[in-house]
């Protein structure tokens, strides 16, 4: 199927949505826009969670006495098990079932944020943002898995993809916002306690709600392939935070660096002679899903730079508040969820994956251009506002774009495994674009004589490379599809 092969005119759900006995009455079309609520919902908890904690890091540090080493693990902690354990918690899922992984994981989500909003010290605190960042993994790719397996492929699923990435950029900002009000009027504990009553109203519901399918017996763990796997991406995390932190000449960033790479080697030659692969080669050989999850990897470290350097521009340089500073994002979030949830939907089905995938990558492109306009005179009305809302609409084209181009022709025992993909590829990403970036955006500062400007504007500059790339290899990697069904 080409790429710009517009999809055909069909509203329909997937109507394997059995009903239980409590959902007697109950139209199946509600049963559905519930269950994509509840899920919606999931995804909007764990992107606040990740971005709340930003805005009180200050706080904590000068409330419970920790140091500037310990209060990096506060969020490497979360970000090394969250990001290294989504494969092989998308993989859980296909093996175990869907909604079984992602209640466990909301669980254990929870209590770990409970623990860590009464941490009466900094280790107990750091030991649950681990906890958190490794449940949060083994929900996250249930939440998309659960939506290729309730909407069948089509517009319904466009339709809901789009909102599920609209509620991503969504919690995102929330995070930020909420973050400061919580911090400034109530405490930096309530950005932790916000959770837990969220979290069993979100279990009931889905409980009754969402239908516990049959396990896909097809769905074999391959627990060296993960392990590997696992491994290999925290070391790569881990690497390039203490690198971020200390310097690239750090020997226990080289080391870890070092490491993650022998460690990917392994993973490769293990997925390659083993019969049950963790990562099967028929999930990766469709030329759309590796372009649209290497452009999703760039894409991520766009993202997550642009938001650390708009935010560090507005705070250090205009002066704002962490509180007004996370405010300014608020056209942005509007922008993304607009346009993710009304616009591509509408212009996907029309145009085509390829089209609408490098339309979104180029105008996030543009964005960058605008924003590396910034200036030590500059203002947020003129330099800022238009940059975050561009790139914000490209963001909204491109996310839920390349979330159809991964999960489109997966089977139902390798949607949790696409999920996983999908959003290690964006995590990593970040990991990878924050590191480089801040260590480019550093090293020009000190260039130019401590001029923070300099050192972002280099950041945006090479934001704007990295777009470039992302718009060659899906350009070229997308020109023609045939569209591959993995095992069912």
């Amino acid at each position: 199927m080409n790429n710009d092969t517009a999809a055909p005119p069909d509203d329909n759900v997937a109507a394997a949505m059995p009903a239980s006995p409590s959902d007697t009455g109950t139209s199946p079309v509600l049963r559905l826009g519930l269950a994509l609520a509840l899920v919606v919902t999931a995804q909007f908890v764990l992107q606040l969670d990740f971005s709340i904690v930003n805005i009180a890091l200050p706080t904590i540090k000068a409330q419970m006495h920790v140091s500037s080493a310990d209060l990096q693990w506060i969020v490497t902690g979360y970000a090394l098990t969250f990001g290294s354990l989504l494969l092989f918690g998308g993989r859980v899922g296909d093996r175990v079932g869907h909604r079984r992984v992602m209640l466990a994981g909301l669980v254990v989500f929870g209590v770990a944020s409970l623990v860590a909003g009464l941490a009466p010290t900094s280790l107990a605190l750091i030991v649950s943002r681990f906890a958190q960042g490794a449940s949060a993994a083994f929900v996250a790719p249930q939440a998309l898995a659960l939506i290729t397996d309730l909407f069948a492929e089509g517009p319904a699923r466009t339709r809901a993809l789009g909102i599920f990435q609209g509620a991503t950029a969504a919690g995102a900002s929330a995070g930020i916002v909420l973050g400061g009000i919580c911090t400034e009027f109530i405490g930096w504990r309530a950005v932790f306690l916000v959770n837990p009553p969220i979290i069993v109203l979100l279990v009931l519901a889905i409980r009754r709600v969402i239908p516990a399918r049959t396990r896909h017996t097809g769905a074999r763990l391959d627990f060296a392939g993960a392990l590997l796997a696992t491994a290999s991406i925290a070391a790569l995390i881990f690497g390039l935070s203490q690198g971020q932190q200390r310097g690239f000449s750090d020997p226990a960033a080289l080391a870890a660096l070092g490491l993650a790479v022998l460690l990917g080697v392994a993973f490769v030659v293990v997925q390659r002679r083993s019969a049950a692969p963790m990562v099967p080669l028929p999930v990766l050989a469709d030329p759309a899903r590796r372009a649209a999850l290497v452009a999703m990897l760039l894409f991520g470290a766009v993202l997550v730079a642009y938001i650390y350097f708009t935010s560090l521009y507005m705070q250090e340089v205009l002066r704002f508040s962490p509180l007004r500073a996370g405010l300014a994002f608020v056209p942005a979030t509007g922008t993304v969820m607009l346009t993710a949830t009304q616009i591509t939907r509408r212009v996907l089905p029309r145009f085509g994956v390829r089209k609408v995938l490098l339309t979104g990558l180029i105008v996030g492109g543009l964005g960058q251009v605008w924003l590396h306009t910034i200036s030590n005179t500059g203002s947020y009305q003129v330099n800022i506002l238009g940059g975050i809302m561009i790139t914000s609409f490209g963001m909204g084209l491109a996310f839920p774009t390349a979330s159809v181009a991964v999960t489109s022709g997966v089977g139902p025992s390798e949607r949790g495994l696409a999920g996983g993909l999908f959003v290690t590829a964006q995590q990593v990403g970040q990991a990878i674009g924050l590191a480089a970036l801040a260590t480019i955006a550093a090293a020009q500062t000190n260039a130019h004589g401590g001029s923070l400007v300099t050192g972002y504007r280099a950041s945006f500059a090479v934001a704007i490379g990295i777009c470039v790339a992302a718009v060659l290899i899906v350009a070229i990697q997308m020109r023609t599809r045939t569209t591959r069904k993995t095992n069912p």
